[in-house]
């Protein structure tokens, strides 16, 4: 039960925060969260069973968040139709990030590719994503929209109160409250949230089937999404790597030591992720990646055991076929939502943070992740007009700080090498 609402409190949020970037109706938001919980929970399962092999759970990838809020700032002012055109080509790209993930295990790229992701181009990406969605999380938060764009004080207030009280649980809190803290934020921000007369009751009504294909419709061919995703798939590579990497270091065979991930594990967990990008696309949901936040759950509960966590999996795919258990999940207001998120990147900053000063900042790295950030942020916050003339494939990597930005620490690391000091 605890591996339950772990699983599930890491996946409600984002259906509902896709929905509000794309206005889509509560009934597809419902329909989202629907499909969301059964291919999170059938990707943590064949991940611990065929894939890493470890209790390390797959949920929504923020690097695909990011990629979805980033397309969908473009469509914010047009109609519903417009929104589920740049939807089905994000459908796309979730297939080619799932046939490349399954290139790169049948060609052997995986390993070669643990060489690109040194800690400053893991750690570079970490601080770009959270500068990336800071901005969509806050806006949620404070209630801006584009059909409200002046801060909405009862929301901003409740938004705000559910992260302060998040970040206190995770701090201060003692056993299952610190482990639970997300989900206590998310509960009590509801009964505020609702007690106040914000509610508006989403979903008590959403009719609710059963999981369709393709909701959003045909994959739509689109150049610039292709390689973006390409390069995407790489992120998610070193995303994995990372995560087993953490969760080797808790279990009961590890010495506490950083251990370098095993090549198989990662080839076999490559190879299932190929798979749930796949299972992404074709239930029209956001791509699922290891979660590293999963160590500190282990760490704290001692649920380091595979089978209850395979378990739970298979709960958690289950609830997608119980109508009154989704309804119930999409009264989950979206400024909560974002606050909870907004959160959870707090450690995500962090952790990026502590991943480039593994290594002293010397003139080489201050430099490369000085031109790093300062390329990618400033490529953020361009207006979209700028790249409206360029191809599909350079409005895609330029107008993508994120994407920009780690181009530049990958290419930069290994073009300008580290000098070895000589041996006296």
């Amino acid at each position: 039960m605890q591996w339950l609402v772990f699983l599930l409190a890491n996946a409600v949020t984002l259906p509902i925060v896709i929905g509000q970037i794309y206005h889509l109706p509560s009934d597809e938001v419902v329909s989202l969260m629907q499909r969301t919980f059964l291919v999170a929970g059938l990707g943590s399962f064949l991940q611990g069973w065929l894939g890493h092999r470890l209790p390390v759970p797959d949920g929504p990838a923020g690097t695909w968040l990011g990629v979805f809020a980033i397309l969908g700032a473009e469509v914010a002012k047009q109609s519903v139709g417009g929104a589920y055109n740049t939807l089905q080509v994000l459908e796309t790209g979730m297939i080619t990030a799932g046939v490349m993930l399954l290139l790169f295990v049948v060609t052997g790229l995986t390993a070669r590719m643990m060489s690109l992701f040194t800690p400053l181009v893991t750690g570079s990406y970490l601080l770009l994503l959270g500068l990336q969605l800071g901005g969509v999380f806050l806006q949620g938060m404070l209630g801006l929209s584009a059909d409200q764009p002046h801060v909405d004080a009862v929301t901003a207030i409740v938004s705000i109160d559910v992260f302060v009280l998040i970040l206190f649980l995770s701090i201060k809190g003692r056993g299952w409250v610190k482990n639970y803290a997300v989900f206590i934020g998310i509960i009590l921000g509801c009964i505020l949230y609702y007690a106040l007369g914000k509610g508006s009751g989403m979903g008590a009504d959403a009719s609710i089937g059963m999981p369709q294909l393709f909701a959003w419709g045909a994959p739509r061919w689109d150049t610039g999404i292709v390689i973006s995703s390409a390069i995407i798939a790489l992120i998610l590579v070193s995303n994995t790597i990372a995560s087993i990497a953490a969760m080797k270091q808790v279990m009961p065979d590890s010495s506490g030591g950083e251990e370098e991930p095993d090549p198989k594990a990662v080839s076999r967990s490559g190879a299932v992720g190929g798979v749930i990008q796949l299972l992404s696309a074709l239930f029209s949901t956001v791509g699922t990646v290891p979660l590293s936040s999963a160590v500190g759950f282990v760490r704290m509960t001692g649920q380091t055991k595979l089978r209850p966590f395979l378990i739970a999996c298979i709960l958690m795919a289950g609830v997608a076929f119980v109508p009154i258990l989704i309804r119930l999940m999409a009264l989950l207001p979206s400024p909560v939502a974002y606050a909870s998120v907004m959160a959870s990147f707090v450690n995500l900053v962090g952790v990026g943070l502590q991943s480039i000063a593994k290594d002293t900042l010397d003139q080489r790295r201050t430099y490369i992740l000085g031109i790093t950030l300062l390329i990618g942020s400033g490529s953020m916050i361009l207006p979209a007009s700028v790249f409206e003339t360029m191809p599909s494939v350079f409005r895609y990597v330029f107008g993508n700080g994120l994407i920009l930005g780690t181009i530049i620490a990958i290419v930069m690391e290994q073009i300008w090498k580290e000098k070895r000091k000589a041996v006296q």
